[in-house]
Formats: structure tokens, C-alpha cells, sequence
């Protein structure tokens, strides 16, 4: 596989506060990676830097050998960057549809793509964005990233504060994305054990570091890693 986004010795954070330091890790087309560590440690963080709201102390950032650190953030989403951020940002007073179709590129990624990939949305299509429940915002939110036909897709706690049902749901349609559709992710979890199914490879940070890499599967048969760094000891 080609190389997709090369980061190296990124240091970032905001106003004069340094969170990360000498950040470095290469993903390839098609691949999905799972950053985890606990709360504060710069997960957020590291999204935020990849998408541009960051102040930026030193390295580089290049996507598809392209260097980005200096685009500002409508700059890398043109070269290709999709972004679910926590707070999902989606338009509360416009449909479903009009959520997705007013920032819609030309692309692989079109509406009747997304609606397949996330039925939900197709079932409640006129309706407002703001009568949505949590996890069918959520689902919009991604799709309306896809929408704009992106390289690359950044999940920021996907799951967070959405019912079992709907996570597994979720969890289903990213499984589908990253596997099938062979689609390259970078997803933030607080919760190891929901993501590295769906995930090639696992990133943990510390204190704005990276303490830890290895493959997704290798993490999944042996926990070990997991408690040390994270206290992981169950599902």
C-alpha cells in the first residue's frame, strides 16, 4: 500500500500551551488506526492538529506526500481530510438531506452511497438535523464527511455518550467503511476494546507522547499492553 499521511515530530497545542510532543507515525492508503489513552493525555489534540485548529511548534505533516502542516483547515480538507469532531457540528435547522448535500464534492461518495451505508438517515431524510436522536447525529455527521469525498476520515469519540444499540450499530456501518470499502481512518477511543476490531493498528498516548504501537489484532490477543497503559482488564 501506498503511503496516505506521514506525521513527524509533531509538536502542537494551543495559545502558548505545548500538549503534544515529537508526535511521529505514518498511515498507509486503506488503513485504519485507533488512538487510545486516557482522558487529557492529547488524543483530541492530535485530530485537531491533523485538521489545522492547532497552533503548530515544530514538525511536519504531509498527506499523500503532499506537506499540509502550513494549509490552514478549508485548505487540507480540499486535499482530502474528513472530520467528525466530538461535538459532531452538524446544521440543526436543515434536513438530513440538505445536511449532506450542501457540502457534498463530486466523488465515489454520493448520497444514495451514504444513505446504503446508513439507512437511518435515508428513513428520516427531511427531516431537521436538531430532531435527530445522538447516535443518528452522529451517523450524519459522518456522512456528511463522506460526502465531501475525503482520503482520509478522522473520528473523534465516536461512541461517546450514545446507547449500546446504537453503538453497536455505528460500529457495524465503520466496520463496513474501513473493511470493505477499504476506506483510511483515524478514530479516537477512550474504550480499546470497541475499536480495535475495526482497526489495523493502535497508537497509545501519554502525557501528549506516543508509549505504544502495534498491530489491532496483536493488541486483541493480549491484553497486557492494554492494562499497563490504559488499566484495560475486560471487554
Amino acid at each position: 500500500m501506498a503511503e496516505l499521511l506521514s506525521v513527524s515530530g509533531l509538536s502542537a497545542g494551543y495559545g502558548r500551551a505545548v500538549v503534544l510532543s515529537d508526535i511521529a507515525f505514518r498511515l498507509q492508503e486503506g488503513e485504519a488506526l485507533a488512538v487510545l489513552g486516557r482522558n487529557g493525555v492529547g488524543k483530541t489534540t492530535l485530530i485537531d492538529s491533523i485538521v489545522g485548529v492547532t497552533q503548530r511548534f515544530g514538525g511536519s505533516l504531509s498527506l499523500a506526500g503532499r506537506e499540509i502542516a502550513a494549509m490552514a483547515p478549508e485548505g487540507r480538507a480540499a486535499a482530502g481530510i474528513g472530520w467528525v469532531p466530538q461535538e459532531r457540528n452538524i446544521f440543526r435547522s436543515l434536513t438530513v438531506e440538505e445536511n449532506i448535500t450542501a457540502v457534498a464534492r463530486p466523488g465515489s461518495w454520493t448520497l444514495d452511497r451514504i444513505y446504503g451505508l446508513f439507512p437511518r438517515l435515508k428513513e428520516r431524510r427531511g427531516q431537521s438535523g436538531g430532531s435527530l436522536s445522538g447516535g443518528e447525529q452522529q451517523m450524519l455527521a459522518i456522512g456528511r464527511a463522506l460526502a465531501l469525498n475525503p482520503r482520509l476520515l478522522l473520528l473523534d469519540e465516536p461512541t461517546e455518550g450514545l446507547a449500546p444499540i446504537i453503538i453497536e450499530e455505528l460500529l457495524r456501518a465503520l466496520r463496513k467503511l474501513f473493511r470493505e470499502e477499504k476506506m483510511a481512518g483515524i478514530v479516537v477511543e477512550q474504550h480499546a476494546r470497541k475499536v480495535l476490531p475495526i482497526t489495523d493498528r493502535a497508537i497509545v498516548l501519554d502525557r501528549g507522547r506516543i508509549v505504544f504501537e502495534a498491530s489491532s489484532a496483536a493488541l486483541l490477543a493480549d491484553g497486557a499492553p492494554l492494562e499497563r497503559h490504559l488499566g484495560v482488564t475486560g471487554g
